[in-house]
């Protein structure tokens, strides 16, 4: 396939969605248009806007066919979401929030019904994490929706429907802690069939298979060319991780920032997977298995930061070097490699810049937490915003001694996904991140471990 030279990328994260045009050629974003990712409160229960999101981006695909012209298109989404149609091909449900704790009244009845971590590679996770616990739950909640259910599809094969009137799964969304996908066998688990989906979802393609071209109407709609093509679609994190795949050799890690800070390890050391610890297998754009751990980063980070300023100077960093001002895990407690506890300082700073220097040191060290659990090695790559956090470097260069490296481009999601159509391309360039003051953050990061290893209480 000839590689397109603009290509217009959906993507639809847990805190925005976007539209990004990326040129093939430079792995550059010429424009980018978002739009908050706002969850509307039901009924019947917390569901995202699609109809909202499906105006927007037609909106800016016109756009920007207009002022520079689309080649193909590609998508790429959050994990742990389905879209449920009907036979007609309209919404039988709205799109359940994967926060929303509604599967949580179905704990045990999901468990017995759940397939083992052996067979799935997919931590038990609360609320609609696992897609499984979502659909279970919906079923339960709702005795008429099973029925009206003709057609499951993965989320950013959701949008290539939209666009095009063809209906898949991919295998990286399939792969993301849903229960649904075997990652060693590259299969569906028994979980589809125990569900009653066996004929009702779609077929698992690779990421970058075309899933065709856009339809007469969207055509008419944008301007676009009906040739215009449309890739299967992606994964977020997995986007992020694709530019690395095609490009390295060897054993790497991705770090991929956002609301969810998801470490994915490739050709690292062999080790065994703590799912209490939420480390999970993910799939990559290839179909192959890749060991994972995550936690809510972004998330963290906004509750810490709650609306104040972002500015640290030198002497906020030393203060809090000195002191050992610290935040003990987890601010998120529902997620990540120490669910369960609740968050406390130690030394509790007065200062918003110390907070904030606290704040990058512990999302360092949360990140390393998870290299360690995924058995990391070779150089790590830092992608999205924390890439352009100093004390989150800073702490994770001086730990992780193969090295930390940023991604030139500010957002690893949409030029990942790009990449589906221009798997030819040479990688995004890196640039090494060469660390200060690593006697003090090495005592600093003792200091952070060893109260977190005596911490004895969880909430």
């Amino acid at each position: 396939m000839t590689t397109p030279r603009h290509i217009a990328v959906l993507d639809v994260g847990k805190t925005n969605a976007k539209l990004a045009l990326v040129d093939a050629g430079s792995l550059t974003e010429l424009a980018v248009v978002t739009r908050p990712n706002t969850v509307l409160a039901g009924p019947p229960w917390p569901h995202f806007d699609l109809e909202g999101h499906w105006a927007f981006f037609l909106d800016n695909l016109t756009a920007f066919h207009a002022s520079h012209g689309i080649d193909a298109i590609s998508v790429t989404t959050h994990g742990a979401s389905a879209v449920l149609l009907d036979a007609d091909g309209g919404l039988a449900a709205p799109m359940l929030d994967y926060e929303h704790d509604g599967p949580d009244s179905l704990t045990s009845e999901y468990d017995a019904l759940r397939p083992p971590f052996s067979e799935t590679g997919s931590a038990r996770l609360g609320m609609g994490l696992n897609v499984g616990a979502q659909l279970f739950w919906q079923f339960e909640s709702d005795p008429t929706l099973r029925d009206r259910v003709a057609h499951v599809l993965t989320y950013p094969q959701y949008w290539g429907y939209r666009l095009t009137g063809r209906m898949a799964t991919d295998v990286t969304s399939l792969g993301c802690h849903t229960d649904l996908w075997n990652p060693w066998e590259g299969r569906f688990s028994s979980l589809v069939d125990r569900l009653g989906l066996t004929d009702k979802l779609a077929p698992a393609h690779p990421s970058a298979d075309v899933l065709g071209t856009v339809s007469e109407e969207i055509s008419a709609r944008t301007g676009l060319s009906p040739d215009t093509p449309v890739v299967c679609g992606i994964h977020d994190s997995n986007a992020s991780l694709l530019p690395h795949v095609l490009g390295r050799q060897g054993a790497f890690s991705v770090v991929s920032t956002g609301t969810w800070v998801v470490v994915m390890s490739v050709g690292g050391r062999s080790t065994t997977l703590d799912p209490d610890r939420d480390t999970l297998v993910n799939v990559n754009a290839l179909g192959h298995a890749v060991p994972s751990a995550r936690f809510m980063g972004g998330r963290e980070y906004e509750i810490i930061r709650a609306g104040g300023e972002t500015e640290v100077t030198d002497a906020d960093r030393a203060a809090v070097l000195a002191e050992q001002i610290m935040l003990l895990p987890a601010v998120e407690p529902g997620s990540g490699p120490f669910r369960g506890r609740e968050a406390t300082w130690h030394n509790e700073p007065n200062e918003q810049g110390q907070r904030m220097a606290a704040l990058g040191f512990y999302l360092g060290l949360m990140s390393k937490t998870c290299l360690d659990l995924v058995g990391a090695d070779g150089p790590v790559i830092v992608e999205g915003p924390f890439a352009r956090n100093r004390e989150y470097l800073d702490m994770l260069a001086t730990l992780h001694e193969d090295g930390v490296e940023i991604a030139a481009s500010a957002t690893g999601t949409s030029v990942g996904a790009a990449m589906l159509f221009a798997e030819n391309a040479s990688p995004p360039e890196t640039h090494k991140v060469t660390p200060t003051q690593s006697d003090a953050l090495l005592s600093y990061a003792a200091a952070w471990k060893a109260r977190v290893e005596g911490e004895t209480t969880c909430a």
